[in-house]
């Protein structure tokens, strides 16, 4: 029942994750993956700093840290890699300044996509999820930009293979809009959007 172990896996592992949206041609940061600090080292001088480095497989943002140099690098590197030791770490460029939105969703088997809401984050991007505030509906983006998110967010349900809830962080910057990542599950936000919408995302999730 619900999303299979290879849509999560195509989610979760950064490195599948990355070729979808390159497939989709959805922008995202330009990014690498790392196994050794060597590696690292030079992912980094390839994209520039700052640099958001964190492990695949994790929730709630663990291990993940912006770095602002190489003598920052090797022991962020280090700590993601011990949080996700399996699977390479991801290294992206980070994105300052830009405006961080989430958005939570319900897809079903026939590929039908219900958006609960796009949220915007008060906090700009980088200040994890968890730990900021967002309002629904967003303050400053332009019906273009929502209907841009809505967009990526229906195609990457159905290419992904989501049967049931999806949360997805995106960064909107220079009116461009970037993906940050996908979790093929219920999101902390799932709560307060159903709350907002007067539709219990939960529900819906279960019944599909």
């Amino acid at each position: 029942l619900g999303t299979g172990p290879d849509a999560i896996d195509l989610a979760e592992d950064r490195g599948k994750f990355a070729e979808v949206l390159h497939e989709l041609a959805i922008p995202a940061p330009p990014h690498g993956e790392a196994r050794t600090i060597a590696e690292a080292r030079t992912i980094a001088e390839q994209i520039g700093y700052p640099v958001v480095v964190r492990p695949s497989y994790v929730l709630g943002g663990r291990a993940m840290e912006i770095v602002y140099d190489d003598d920052e690098l090797e022991g962020f590197v280090r700590t993601a890699a011990d949080a996700s030791p399996d699977h390479p770490v991801l290294i992206d460029r980070f994105l300052e300044g830009a405006i961080e939105v989430d958005v939570d969703a319900v897809c079903d088997e026939g590929g039908g996509v219900f958006i609960g809401a796009v949220m915007e984050h008060i906090e700009e991007a980088g200040v994890h999820s968890g730990d900021s505030s967002c309002q629904i509906p967003p303050a400053t983006l332009s019906d273009d930009e929502l209907d841009t998110i809505e967009d990526i967010t229906t195609r990457l349900a159905r290419r992904l293979g989501v049967v049931g809830l999806l949360n997805l962080q995106l960064a909107v910057k220079d009116e461009r809009i970037w993906v940050l990542e996908a979790n093929p599950r219920a999101s902390r936000t799932v709560p307060f959007v159903s709350k907002v919408i007067g539709v219990s995302l939960a529900r819906v999730a279960t019944l599909v």
